[in-house]
């Protein structure tokens, strides 16, 4: 008989597998994210993780669908895709119930997305999303209380605004400077758009040879244009009045709101595109600035049009997305991860059969009073039995045997600090409970 191929125990290339103690910071993260999102009003839905590939077609952008979907066929010969991406889903459930829902509209939710790309730090095939979208707001009132919702987000995680930087543009800024300044027409200006949105990836000289590819003699002014710090700046190179450049009225509205509200660390960033082709209004970024994680973190922005592709009328709309891989990297970086804590708070081990019926009943009641207690089911000796709470990092353990059945006194050991209180019954959730 042939022997058989062992199977690998690796998770496939670019996802991850969740031990108890990466479920212990994927639980904060995510509760961190819907405690914050839910105190501005927002209210959570969900989704299939499968969706029409001619979905991600109409609208994500071509790069999305051809090299970066997991896209199959089902058993019915449909093009299905796993999703992306969340906006794209969530504009298809406000558009089919767009009459019965009231505006504005705060919607979250936490998706599970897939891409297929080369795995590299803060960016996996797989990851958790936190998206937040508001709809039915025409005004740049949108942009801040988004902004503002991503900047508390970061602040709750224990960031100061020093850790950070929200850099702020205009897809309709962009859009003029291509089209009006440049007269770029769209072939061109699609693949200047996609550059520009790749300058943070690639050396200077090498943006500067590509740009003049496309502008030849008029590289020089592009250049300075994108190393604008400011709307006064922007006017000056062009030499456009503010009126004249779409979008930098609504822009310098957010940052003049956001700076009044109490978040003071927005960025001009001229070169600041985001990757969708859906984007049509203002786009934000959240930039780590601690120099050995210096990357963007999470981003968004308005996306007016996207309803229009379902045959429904214009929605105005503003989001972003937030994903749990780059959000960890953040909070390992600036030393602000949580320390593990186990569920269980309380560990029994027992000396024989008669102590672990003892055991099953003690454990129902504690369980009752509000503890979660765990029991050692192995048969094994006691010191055993002890190690296995102590790699399971369990808080506390009890120890049953003859004694504590007669007498009903406990010995609950803190093992951090090996320090043990004998009690009854009833003061046991007090002993527990005075760890945090």
């Amino acid at each position: 008989m042939a022997e058989k191929t062992k199977l690998s125990t690796d998770a496939y290339k670019g996802v991850r597998d969740f031990y108890p103690e990466d479920m212990f910071i994927q639980n904060y993260i995510f509760g961190v994210w819907k405690k914050t999102v839910e105190q501005f009003g927002y209210q959570e839905y969900n989704a299939s993780v499968l969706e029409p590939t001619e979905l991600y077609k109409a609208k994500s952008g071509e790069e999305i669908v051809n090299e970066q979907t997991y896209s199959f066929k089902d058993r019915g010969d449909r093009d299905v895709t796993l999703r992306p991406e969340m906006t794209p889903t969530v504009a298809r459930l406000v558009a089919a119930k767009r009459r019965e829902l009231g505006f504005p509209l705060r919607w979250y939710s936490i998706p599970n997305l897939f891409r297929y790309e080369q795995p590299q730090r803060g960016r996996l095939r797989e990851h958790w999303q936190l998206n937040v979208d508001i709809f039915g707001v025409e005004s740049s009132d949108a942009e801040v209380e988004g902004i503002t919702v991503a900047s508390k987000i970061m602040k709750n995680f224990g960031a100061s605004e020093t850790d950070f930087e929200i850099r702020i543009n205009s897809r309709k800024i962009i859009n003029f400077i291509l089209t009006d300044i440049f007269k770029l027409d769209e072939a061109a200006a699609h693949r200047l758009s996609k550059l520009i949105d790749r300058k943070e990836k690639m050396p200077a000289a090498d943006f500067e040879a590509q740009s003049q590819q496309i502008l030849g003699e008029q590289t020089k002014l592009f250049l300075n244009i994108i190393s604008s710090k400011s709307g006064d700046d922007l006017e000056k190179i062009t030499g456009k009045q503010r009126s004249e450049i779409p979008g930098l009225d609504d822009l310098h509205s957010a940052m003049k709101k956001l700076n009044a509200s109490g978040v003071k660390n927005v960025v001009f960033s001229p070169t600041l595109m985001r990757g969708f082709d859906y984007y049509t209004g203002i786009v934000f970024e959240i930039f780590d600035t601690n120099p050995e994680n210096r990357r963007a973190l999470f981003g968004g922005g308005r996306y007016d049009d996207l309803l229009a592709i379902f045959g429904n009328e214009r929605v105005p709309a503003f989001g972003f997305g937030m994903g749990d891989v780059t959000i960890r990297d953040f909070l390992e970086t600036h030393a602000l991860l949580p320390k593990y804590q186990p569920s269980t708070q309380l560990y029994l081990c027992s000396f024989d059969e008669k102590s672990l019926a003892f055991s099953v009943s003690l454990a129902d009641r504690l369980r009752e009073s509000g503890i979660n207690v765990a029991m050692d089911l192995s048969g094994k000796k006691i010191s055993d039995q002890i190690k296995s709470a102590g790699k399971q990092k369990i808080p506390f353990i009890a120890v049953i045997g003859e004694d504590e059945m007669k007498t009903g006194i406990f010995k609950i050991k803190n093992m951090d600090s090996g320090e043990e209180k004998a009690v009854n019954e009833n003061e046991i959730k007090a002993v527990i409970h005075t760890k945090k």
